[in-house]
């Protein structure tokens, strides 16, 4: 059973987990509305896991007995100056969600909640991933420059990302 700390927590880290769904989304449409068409896929392969962020803590609230209470999610920016602002974002946006989750741990270790310390690791290293593609990005867009041919590269292997639902675990 989840303390109410926990809870809420739990519950607000929800939201910002459709807040970075949306803030994806959004980036996509940049793209697309920009002759991105890698850049809208990458991105909105992005949505779809932070979708699914959002419901494996959503799931794990109901089966420890908590209660979801779903909250507005804020307007995301959709103007950005050029792709290398996009992934800067992306980047500092990441770098907030995994501060985020490294206090939910906090809280659970605090909380002696150990069920939820164990079931946020795997976010722990989720975020180490996300913020480590982020930078990989990053660094080709510097040396591909965010203009003609070297962004025309990049953006036709950002085409290349494939969305994989995860395997749903039989029970």
């Amino acid at each position: 059973m989840l303390s109410k700390k926990i809870e809420k927590a739990l519950n607000e880290q929800i939201n910002k987990e459709m807040y970075s769904a949306y803030l994806y989304m959004s980036m996509s449409s940049y793209s697309t509305n920009n002759g991105l068409p890698g850049f809208a896929n990458w991105f909105m392969v992005q949505y779809k896991e932070e979708m699914e962020h959002a419901m494996k803590i959503y799931d794990y609230v109901h089966s420890q007995g908590g209660k979801v209470k779903l909250m507005a999610i804020t307007e995301p920016i959709s103007d950005f100056k050029d792709p290398m602002d996009m992934f800067q974002r992306t980047l500092k946006h990441e770098q907030f969600v995994t501060k985020c989750i490294n206090e939910l741990v906090d809280l659970s270790i605090k909380e002696k909640d150990h069920a939820t310390q164990i079931f946020l690791q795997w976010f722990v290293t989720e975020q180490i991933e996300e913020e480590g593609n982020d930078n990989d990005i990053i660094s080709k867009l510097e040396l591909a420059g965010t203009k003609g041919n070297g962004l025309f590269m990049v953006d036709k292997e950002l085409s290349m990302r494939v969305y994989n639902p995860p395997l749903k675990e039989k029970n």
